[in-house]
């Protein structure tokens, strides 16, 4: 449970936030450069003091100015990862992993062969940091944060700094840990892609405000979104399970609302759940059902909501048993269909818009539990090349 309220004033910049996550899972901080997002983890770390608040995870309280209660930074049990990795570059990748966990007293809730199994670490361990790429020594830094036992991490825009084909290396080890491991975690990004494959809760920030939080599918409907993300990148969030995959066209048959997508399968099974964004400018309404055409997905629905979106254009939402779509129209369009509220309509999706815009959702949790009956090979190793074991 993460429990978050501060306040600080920084110059002309004012910060009044709260959020509140009830169990493991991924809060993300969203919004433009300048909002508060780094400052609200530094200050939940410890690396900054708040004016007012309260800090609380699970049970344990680290700031509460109320109460006079401020724990020291290095006693809070939280990994933080910078958006450089900032890895000793004197040591190789196993010293750098281990440079926290010999120093953790108590009882082990991750262990160095689960970490290195996690993050694909084993073909790296003999390397200096000189000797990796971006991905890699970010992966190397996650490492040493999840060996230091917290009960937090906080990501600061790790992936900020790789380009594209080192974000996308990355993207999935961080999915394998949100899944995996029971440790939540404070995720700050500007890029709206990153929430939506990893996000269990959105925070949208703007001048060091909250104007909107909440789950990705109900956060992706609101106006504040759509004010930091633009018209393009606009977009309703999808959540549902494959129904059925067919190997020969390589497509799954994905259930939402009371429809179907068919969406490209990638090696996925049924049962495995999928969240999709369907961007309002790719979708098509109809107001009879659809004949005659090349695309294979269409949802049926009610007209539930429309509204200005710019100049000549509008929005309409658009729910299809249970999930809601946006779809972008022009003014002229909107007349000519007599859109209204209440109006039946078919929604049709090209799959070929889908590509891109098709990510795992949070599977069930694992508790990762690696009682320590004895230290890793890999420790092991370690300690034989700082001469500290010996069989």
């Amino acid at each position: 449970m993460i429990d978050i309220r501060l306040k600080k004033r920084r110059g002309e910049f004012a910060l009044d936030v709260a959020f509140h996550l009830a169990g493991p899972g991924v809060v993300a901080l969203f919004g433009r450069s300048g909002c508060g997002k780094t400052t609200i983890i530094d200050l939940i770390a410890g690396l900054l003091a708040p004016d007012e608040g309260t800090v609380r995870l699970d049970e344990a309280v680290l700031y509460d100015a109320s109460r006079a209660i401020d724990v020291p930074a290095e006693r809070r049990r939280i990994g933080y990862v910078f958006q450089d990795s900032r890895l000793f570059p004197h040591m190789s990748v196993l010293r750098n992993l281990c440079y926290g966990e010999v120093r953790t007293p108590g009882t082990q809730h991750v262990g160095l062969d689960e970490v290195v199994g996690l993050l694909g670490l084993a073909p790296l361990l003999g390397r200096r940091p000189h000797q990796l790429s971006g991905g890699e020594r970010q992966r190397v830094a996650l490492g040493r944060a999840l060996l230091s036992h917290p009960r937090l991490l906080l990501l600061d825009e790790p992936l900020a700094s790789l380009d594209l084909a080192r974000r996308e290396e990355l993207l999935p080890y961080l999915e394998r840990l949100r899944d995996r491991l029971s440790i939540p975690i404070v995720y700050v990004s500007h890029q709206f892609e990153e929430v939506l494959r990893l996000a269990t809760h959105v925070v949208l920030l703007q001048r060091g405000a909250v104007v909107a939080q909440g789950d990705v599918v109900s956060v992706s409907l609101t106006p504040e979104l759509r004010a930091i993300v633009g018209s393009e990148a606009l977009g309703a969030v999808l959540e549902g399970d494959i129904e059925s995959v067919d190997t020969d066209s390589g497509l799954a048959r994905l259930r939402v609302g009371s429809g179907t997508l068919n969406v490209e399968a990638d090696a996925l099974v049924a049962g495995r759940r999928l969240r999709v964004q369907l961007l309002a400018r790719d979708l098509i309404l109809a107001v009879e059902p659809p004949r005659g055409l090349s695309v294979r997905n269409c949802l049926e629905g009610k007209l539930v909501r429309m509204y200005r979106e710019e100049a000549g254009a509008e929005l309409v939402e658009v729910d299809v048993g249970g999930a809601t779509v946006m779809a972008k129209v022009t003014a002229s369009a909107r007349a000519e269909l007599d859109l209204a509220v209440g109006r039946h309509l078919w929604v049709l999706v090209k799959s070929v818009a889908l590509r891109g815009h098709v990510y795992p959702a949070v599977s069930p949790r694992h508790v990762a539990s690696s009682p320590e009956p004895e230290r890793s090979s890999a420790l092991r190793s370690l300690a034989r090349e700082i001469g500290a074991w010996s069989p």
